[in-house]
């Protein structure tokens, strides 16, 4: 058995973060698969210095409705057996939201999901994605596959998961009918994975930027790592690193033995 050390992050922008020292802090960081959310570029806009991270192999999904908008990146040091960008539906595949790496024990599903918060049709656009995502994921169970799935799933669970949840029952991130697709999720045998360990509230991963919200922790869970039920037992940790600066998520991980 071997354990590997997999992070995932909302970078808020790739060439952004580059700036305050991304590269140091990977290579310090030292982890064997690392996910990245709305990098807002595509691999011909990236410097050598961000495409070739020494010591893994680095691969994109960008969108191709809109520079500088979504995107995300699996950055690895072992090459997966196969890298496929998008569920097979053009109008979720086109927005560079999802990358997935084929390994030997598992399969991961790296997703920028959708945000509902600028109007309905984008909030239907995300409950549409969730759905198409989980029959993506549940015909892999199907077939016998692992599944570790990371991202920012743009929704906080429960009430535990954000800062001030009264306030926002009808902010989309928090809505019922998003929250009700979480417990659904979970109820078809997947789990979230910091839960498993950790039970404590105040546990945020996102700060608003213009209120400052950081400096006095008024945040939201918004980022996870699921596994499928085959897969739990290979989990052997899950983590926030709320001190890691950058953008305004930090990042999550989680310690699998295989």
């Amino acid at each position: 058995m071997k354990k590997f050390k997999l992070l995932s992050w909302n970078v808020n922008g790739i060439r952004a973060i580059q700036k305050k020292g991304f590269v140091d802090w990977v290579l310090k960081e030292n982890p064997d698969i690392l996910c990245l959310q709305e990098t807002k570029a595509s691999p011909e806009q990236l410097s050598e210095e961000l495409l070739n991270i020494n010591g893994y192999k680095s691969y994109f999904s960008s969108s191709i409705v809109k520079k500088g908008y979504s995107g995300v990146a699996i950055y690895t040091k072992q090459e997966p057996l196969k890298v496929e960008r998008g569920f097979g539906i053009p109008r979720f595949d086109d927005e560079g939201r999802i990358i997935i790496a084929d390994y030997k024990h598992f399969v991961l599903i790296n997703i920028y999901y959708p945000n509902g918060k600028k109007n309905e049709e984008r909030l239907q656009y995300k409950m549409d994605f969730y759905d198409a995502f989980h029959e993506y994921a549940n015909n892999l169970v199907a077939n016998k596959k692992k599944l570790v799935i990371c991202g920012d799933v743009n929704t906080a669970h429960k009430e535990i998961d954000l800062a001030r949840p009264k306030e926002n029952e009808k902010v989309s991130g928090f809505l019922p009918i998003e929250r009700e697709w979480i417990d659904k999720f979970f109820s078809n045998g997947y789990h979230d994975t910091f839960r498993i360990f950790n039970s404590e509230p105040e546990q945020y991963t996102w700060w608003d930027m213009v209120t400052r919200a950081r400096d006095r922790n008024v945040g939201w869970r918004i980022d996870y790592f699921f596994v499928s039920d085959n897969f739990k037992k290979n989990v052997k940790d899950a983590f926030i690193l709320p001190d890691v600066m950058g953008s305004d998520h930090c990042p999550v991980g989680i310690e699998i033995e295989v």
